[in-house]
């Protein structure tokens, strides 16, 4: 079982970090058929929202796309910025798509941002625990480690659904403001799909593994 537990938590994550780079390489390569770059497409949708004191601004890196909601900047890769492909305008709507949620006050991108602090500092204390509860045979230090944790675990499971909702608003958007035609929706979904796998398989991954501590921390309590 240990085997198996282990070929998940190393193969999913590198399996969807593979997954998402391929189909984005692919995707970066075509063309959209409005010609529109990702800075265009994310400005486009942005005003169509009311949100004009939203930034849209280009950063360096690849896949480094994000929205920064304590600024109020859609931050593009030169790449998706610059350029007029599906994969730019996919990922150019989806990062618009949380700035929308942010107006909106979609509740689980404020449970998020609320868990955020919080989740980076319990996550890494958490481990410092564990490996004492683990080492030193105490399920005292070990609880207190897997509790530690449960916020580094809620966050990866709320992250789910900030990002499900952002790519759903994303494709509404490119295809309601007809900035891509008919042919392109399902490239642009493989793009997206493909995005949302590693927040999947990043969730997966944590749940697994505070899965596995509780099993451990139930043995010891049985040894006890």
């Amino acid at each position: 079982m240990y085997i198996v537990y282990f070929l998940i938590i190393l193969i999913l994550p590198i399996y969807a970090q593979m997954k998402v780079k391929s189909t984005y390489k692919k995707f970066s390569q075509v063309q959209s058929s409005k010609h529109m770059t990702g800075a265009q497409v994310a400005r486009q949708i942005l005003d169509t929202h009311g949100l004009s004191d939203v930034r849209v601004v280009p950063t360096q890196g690849v896949l480094s796309d994000h929205y920064n909601p304590a600024t109020k900047t859609v931050a593009l890769s030169e790449k998706n910025y610059y350029e007029a492909s599906i994969a730019g305008v996919a990922v150019a709507a989806h990062e618009v798509g949380h700035a929308i949620q942010h107006k909106e006050a979609y509740t689980f991108l404020n449970l998020r941002s609320k868990l955020a602090p919080v989740a980076n500092i319990t996550s890494n204390a958490s481990w410092i625990f564990v490996m004492i509860g683990i080492f030193a045979s105490s399920s005292g230090f070990l609880l207190l480690g897997i509790g530690l944790l449960l916020a580094g675990v809620l966050f990866q499971v709320v992250t789910l659904p900030v990002e499900f909702d952002a790519s759903k608003r994303a494709m509404n958007e490119v295809i309601t403001l007809g900035i891509i035609s008919n042919n392109e929706e399902r490239a642009a979904k493989k793009v997206l799909n493909a995005a949302a796998m590693t927040y999947v398989a990043a969730a997966a991954v944590a749940v697994l593994e505070l899965a596995r501590l509780i099993l451990i921390y139930t043995g010891m309590r049985s040894d006890d």
